[in-house]
């Protein structure tokens, strides 16, 4: 493996647990019985058959919301080649990468759900946060406990969005279904580290404002092709690279760590997702801030990490060492 500079940085002997403030061996994987490594086994094949778990569901007034937001920008989306303009399409594309890398997979991800690291000084943590919350993919809060719960029950009849019951559920449609989520995971009760601060509590009772705000400013700034583009194009980009991490990288791509769920690196997701879609990557080293361990892996989130770090501004940098690497790595790669 190409990351003895990595490693060397730091060996974490113990990290965060995904569901709480306890703490946890880093080594240490989802413990399944042989019950659910069947049902895994299982699962596998109906993925490859094509098929899914069907649900009948019953829309809530937050589902109703979630609904008509990725209904809203997506339409807008396609309203984008009747207003085209080149300097609406720069502005979304420097949104998107801002949203995208610094808000989601920077903060919402690495930062946040897993404390891959820390950042100093507190408020920087909050100013990444908030820009999160542009990303329309819900607040800090929401968001981390979401994904806490998918690495709790990774893979099994348990996680919110797994390829266990259809390409479709993991990829969107677990959204519009706050029940089921519910009904799987119980309480948000894995976030208490973050609902002990002020600013998140504040940011989820105002989350509705602050994209409205945005998009107020973009129509002040260029009419509707801003909003057209800077809102619909953007959310919608940005919303399908985070779904293809949840649906595309548990299906297709190549395994190297004996994880007990169905990751997988898919280097295309990757691309899209800035580093995301090493996701087999991911799931063995769930603490780890940097998810391309490869020297080729390009893993722009992680660079943006270091960069932070050599300014003096991100520290406590969670990476796996050598000998965690070699007890999960796969005898034969192509299992």
């Amino acid at each position: 493996m190409a990351v003895g500079e990595a490693a060397a940085m730091v060996e974490p002997q113990l990290v965060s647990n995904i569901s709480d403030g306890k703490r946890a061996t880093a080594t240490k994987s989802p413990t399944f019985s042989p019950p659910e490594v069947s049902f895994l086994a299982t699962e596998k094949k109906r993925i490859s058959d094509g098929e899914g778990r069907p649900r009948v569901r019953k829309l809530n007034a937050y589902d109703r919301i979630a609904v008509g937001a990725v209904a809203g920008t997506h339409l807008m989306a396609m309203c984008a080649p009747f207003c085209f303009s080149w300097d609406a399409f720069w502005l979304t594309a420097t949104l998107q990468l801002v949203t995208g890398l610094f808000g989601i997979c920077f903060s919402y991800h690495r930062n946040l759900a897993h404390q891959s690291f820390k950042l100093l000084p507190k408020w920087l943590e909050y100013f990444f946060a908030y820009i999160g919350a542009h990303a329309l993919q819900g607040d800090p809060l929401t968001w981390v406990s979401n994904h806490r719960f998918h690495h709790q029950y990774t893979d099994t009849e348990r996680d919110p969005h797994s390829p266990i019951e259809g390409f479709w559920h993991s990829h969107m449609s677990w959204i519009f279904d706050s029940a089921m989520v519910r009904e799987k995971c119980g309480k948000r009760d894995n976030v208490g580290d973050m609902k002990s601060q002020a600013f998140y509590r504040w940011l989820r009772r105002t989350y509705a404002f602050h994209p409205l705000g945005l998009a107020l400013i973009l129509y002040a700034l260029g009419g509707l092709p801003y909003i057209v583009w800077g809102i619909g194009v953007r959310v919608v980009g940005v919303y399908h690279a985070t779904w293809f991490v949840n649906s595309a990288a548990h299906i297709w791509g190549s395994r190297v760590w004996n994880t007990d769920d169905l990751s997988r690196n898919n280097w295309w997701v990757a691309v899209l997702t800035l580093g995301e879609g090493w996701h087999n990557n991911h799931h063995a080293f769930k603490y780890s801030a940097r998810q391309g361990l490869e020297w080729w892996q390009i893993d722009m989130t992680w660079y943006a990490v270091r960069l932070l770090q050599a300014m003096g501004l991100a520290y406590d940098v969670k990476l796996p060492s050598k000998l965690q690497m070699q007890k999960l790595a796969m005898k034969d790669p192509n299992q």
